[in-house]
């Protein structure tokens, strides 16, 4: 039995795992799936302040106050972000991590160092409410592709549970105190083809580094499009 924690991206929330979870837990596996402060669930409590060290702690805690211990941490998108600087405050808590079509940071990066291009494209779209400056607004997404979700009943299901996202979360940069403890950690990829045929140099190198990489031929939110797929893969990654 292994212990997955799903961690979600940018205007999203543990909802998006809805439909992959069941087939962890249908093998007997335990998964949590949180959603980060002032993401879905949590959207009403959301502060000025809240920043990448927040949705840190947000993960660093349930591990603690859950007390798990070889855990398989996924992140997608911006969750790749978090679960890198998870696994540096999380001491001896990770098994391995999993790259779900994510950020692959550098200690010293935000996320929009990394990924500027469509950080800026995010930004352009700002707003700011109640003192906090918000990205990724549903009608922006709606925009430019929704995430490549292109069936009309899951697009109409996720773009009812986006939320506008912190924008202090992707400026903020990671600041990891043992850089190498988490190099240690067995790292997977769980990459879409588009982003890996398109990437190229030290990002593409990135995508391809884990003791083992996998490749689906969808959208972004590939747990949305192809849950059993990515399902099946996870369930290979914890038996390795």
């Amino acid at each position: 039995m292994a212990t997955f924690v799903l961690i979600h991206g940018g205007g999203h929330g543990g909802w998006c795992y809805n439909k992959l979870s069941p087939l962890l837990r249908a093998e007997g596996h335990v998964v949590y799936a949180p959603s980060l402060t002032g993401c879905g669930d949590r959207k009403h409590v959301l502060r000025p302040d809240t920043d990448l060290e927040t949705h840190l702690d947000d993960v660093a805690h349930l591990l603690e106050y859950e007390n798990l211990s070889d855990v398989i941490l996924v992140g997608h998108s911006y969750g790749g972000m978090v679960i890198t600087g998870a696994a540096d405050k999380a001491k001896g808590r990770i098994g391995k991590l999993v790259y779900l079509d994510a950020a692959h940071p550098k200690n010293g990066q935000s996320l929009h160092d990394h990924a500027k291009p469509m950080m800026d494209m995010a930004y352009a779209g700002a707003q700011t409410v109640d003192g906090v400056e918000l990205v990724l607004w549903p009608e922006q997404i709606a925009m430019v592709g929704y995430f490549g979700v292109n069936d009309p009943a899951e697009r109409e299901w996720m773009m009812a549970r986006l939320t506008p996202h912190p924008w202090k979360t992707f400026s903020q940069k990671l600041n990891m105190q043992d850089e190498a403890a988490v190099w240690a950690i067995p790292r997977f990829n769980i990459n879409c083809s588009d982003p890996l045929r398109t990437t190229t140099g030290e990002t593409r190198a990135r995508m391809v580094d884990g003791v083992k990489n996998f490749e689906i031929d969808t959208g972004h939110d590939l747990m949305i499009t192809e849950p059993r797929k990515v399902a099946d893969m996870l369930l290979e990654i914890a038996r390795l």
